[in-house]
């Protein structure tokens, strides 16, 4: 196909040889990323591989249904469409009856099936008189359905009979002016309330569809939802994900971005393509548009911007082409048949974007990454990720993140003993992204002093280590600047309204930009993501030689909180002095800053502290002296020149009880980013990573497979940052 386009090049023509992938993959319409990517393997797939199953008629069959609601605002009344898509023998007259008995809602319409396949589209009127429960995203509501009953007869007899769930929720895109700023909104309100989205993208979970079951797809979705995630963006070099994956989004509250399967690419726009995307579209619409989860459609993942700031060195004169390609490719097509289909959601032509604006000019943005506008990918590795004036403060932030390494329990089944070196070719062969492995270093060395020890498989594990606390500690400060920006318009900029990070899972065993190893083994970055997408947040940072605490609520009532910020000494435990601020109403829903104060103040109210030898830990109180929300911790000085910060001796005893598994941690010093492993044993711990600044500390561990004490016992290990030294 490549071959016979041979009136212009359609690029790319082949991936990086990092990726050691294959060529021409933008001409056939197969999962892009198994052709490989920089995250993955090139493992193309071949064949079949459902089951196959013959099916006879008599009169009619029911091929597929799909129905959603749509909210009337004037009327205040719900109506519900249902679409049949029915393959009939012969032209027969009958009758549909639709019942929602919760609801008290029926309709009888009298219809006529034509013979051959043909798509019926009926309304139910959802009775005025009564309460709808709607759906709400993770954190922001429950996740009620109704029990919709289909009925097909032909004067007496039943040809047809079926139901599903239904989900009662409204979803709207907005793009307005912020006041005299320049630029355009960019959120998602959802029954009609503002909702910040928090969360991760999403690849295939597996180089072999058949082998992503059930278990593997609810333990990665329960994952997010235990990280206080509500969002999910379907990443548009994949799949469509099976029915099972919109299932239990719908049933956790995980809000979905689902992009249409085009991704870094350029596309071809010959007229046989064309109508294999159109019965593409269509289908994937009709199956999915029943899910309230998916509250926008996206046409492609970053072909607008590949487009616009010339990835592929198209020549000037030839751009006009490549353009038009786009047009009718995205919009013409993708766009017209999503509009047709599903009036019930928005649809996005590409991500990042900059929405409306892009319309204007043209679908092509001059800058698709303006964060004036729509939704950003943003990637740094040279900057230094504690800075966080290095991060565009931008309306949307759906990719951003940073690479680590996953666990030596998740690597050492398919390596072996000379693979274990950071320079082996193991090591290199599984790193799919230019320099990738050199980045993760050159990046942690700006805070951290890097592992030399002699025995080469402890300086291996201890570098496995260091990525993932510098990958934690990176996507943290930048996850919450985005957070603190909501409320906060800086020079036109800000108002952020959603972080989703590259990226939550693993295709296979490898480096990447996952907070989920492959195999579902939590990452230190899965940890830290339950505190900083936490509904309550204080976050600290330093501005003008002041440290300010803002205060971030989710929640739909008022608080009243105060910030509580303490200095410890990284010599000793317990706290040198304790600072509060005044009680402070923070509505529903804001980002508000609760706490200043300069640094020569504060360092000097509590005596004997500098930046070399104090840090910083902060929470926020109610105005009953009850804790909400996490702890949270602000650096001085890189750990690396951290003056006083010692070996800590740690003991650990792992206890049972009727809830789980308690591991009890008594430490004499300070100790950062203290991280608990217990090798293969899959499962979990209430918390990992964290900052030990007092000489205990309880966390639990959840086993997804029967363990007990004496395995975990065994099987622990406990690594702090001086560990590595």
């Amino acid at each position: 196909q490549s071959k016979a386009h041979s009136s212009y090049s359609v690029p790319p023509e082949c991936p990086p040889d990092v990726q050691k992938g294959e060529c021409h993959v933008n001409f056939i319409r197969k999962e892009q990323s198994s052709f490989s990517w920089d995250w993955g393997p090139s493992f193309p797939t071949v064949g079949l591989w459902k089951g196959i199953r013959l099916e006879a008629f008599d009169i009619l069959q029911l091929i597929q249904f799909s129905s959603f609601p749509l909210y009337n605002h004037s009327s205040g009344q719900w109506r519900l469409q249902v679409e049949l898509f029915i393959d009939a023998d012969q032209t027969t007259s009958g009758r549909v009856e639709l019942s929602l008995p919760e609801l008290g809602s029926q309709e009888t319409i009298q219809t006529r099936f034509t013979k051959g396949r043909t798509k019926y589209n009926f309304t139910l009127l959802i009775n005025k008189t009564r309460e709808v429960k709607l759906w709400w995203p993770n954190g922001h509501g429950s996740q009620p359905f109704y029990r919709l009953t289909i009925r097909g007869f032909q004067d007496q007899v039943l040809l047809l009979h079926t139901g599903s769930k239904v989900f009662f929720r409204t979803v709207e895109l907005i793009q307005e002016q912020i006041g005299s700023s320049l630029g355009l909104s960019f959120y998602f309100r959802i029954n009609g309330k503002p909702v910040f989205l928090k969360g991760s993208n999403w690849i295939p979970a597996d180089a072999f569809q058949d082998r992503v079951d059930p278990s593997v797809l609810r333990n990665l979705l329960q994952s997010a939802v235990d990280a206080n995630m509500n969002a999910l963006r379907v990443w548009g070099g994949g799949v469509y994900e099976q029915d099972l994956f919109y299932d239990i989004c719908d049933e956790m509250g995980l809000m979905v971005w689902q992009d249409f399967m085009f991704a870094c690419a350029m596309y071809p726009t010959e007229d046989d393509f064309i109508l294999t995307v159109h019965e593409e579209v269509s289908q994937q619409v009709r199956r999915l548009k029943s899910h309230p989860s998916i509250i926008v459609w996206s046409g492609n993942n970053e072909n607008e911007a590949a487009l616009a700031t010339n990835w592929f060195d198209i020549p000037a004169s030839k751009r006009p082409t490549y353009v038009k390609d786009y047009v009718k490719l995205y919009v013409n097509n993708v766009r017209e048949i999503v509009l047709e289909e599903d009036p019930s959601r928005p649809f996005l032509v590409s991500s990042p974007t900059n929405g409306a604006e892009s319309e204007q000019e043209g679908w092509v943005a001059a800058n698709p990454y303006d964060p004036l506008y729509g939704d950003v990918h943003f990637y740094s590795y040279t900057s230094d990720c504690w800075d966080w004036k290095t991060f565009p403060r931008t309306r949307f932030a759906s990719e951003y993140g940073f690479q680590s390494w996953p666990s030596f329990s998740t690597l050492e089944p398919v390596s072996v003993e000379e693979d274990w070196s950071y320079d082996s070719k193991f090591s290199s062969h599984r790193q799919h992204h230019e320099s990738g492995n050199q980045q993760m270093l050159q990046q942690a060395a700006l805070h951290f002093q890097l592992p030399n020890s002699s025995q080469p498989l402890k300086r291996f594990t201890d570098t496995l280590y260091i990525t993932q606390v510098m990958q934690a500690q990176c996507v943290k400060t930048q996850t919450e600047f985005y957070r603190r920006s909501r409320s906060e318009i800086v020079e036109g900029k800000g108002h952020t309204m959603g972080a989703l990070y590259w990226q939550l899972n693993d295709i296979w065993q490898a480096p990447s930009w996952s907070s989920i190893e492959f195999g579902g083994k939590w990452k230190m970055l899965h940890y830290f993501a339950q505190n900083f997408f936490s509904p309550v947040l204080p976050v600290g940072f330093e501005d003008e030689d002041s440290l300010f605490v803002y205060a971030i609520s989710d929640l739909s009532q008022d608080l009243q909180i105060r910030a509580v910020v303490k200095l410890y000494s990284w010599s000793g435990l317990g706290s040198l002095c304790t600072l509060t601020s005044d009680l402070t109403l923070i509505p529903g829903g804001v980002a508000a800053p609760i706490f200043k104060r300069p640094m020569s103040e504060l360092l000097a109210g509590c005596g004997v502290c500098t930046r070399l030898t104090c840090l910083i830990s902060f929470h926020l109180e109610d105005d009953h002296g009850v804790q909400q929300g996490p702890t949270n911790e602000h650096f001085l000085c890189s750990p690396k020149d951290a003056q006083g910060l010692r070996r800590p001796n740690i003991t650990a005893k792992v206890q049972e009880d009727e809830s789980g598994f308690a591991v009890t941690l008594l430490s004499d010093a300070v100790a950062p980013f203290v991280w608990l492993d217990v090798g293969g044993v899959p499962g979990r711990f209430s918390s990992n990573g964290f900052l030990m600044v007092s000489g205990n500390r309880t966390v639990r561990f959840d086993a997804w497979r029967p363990s007990s004490v004496t395995e975990l016992s065994r099987s622990l290990t406990i690594t702090t940052l001086t560990d590595v030294y």
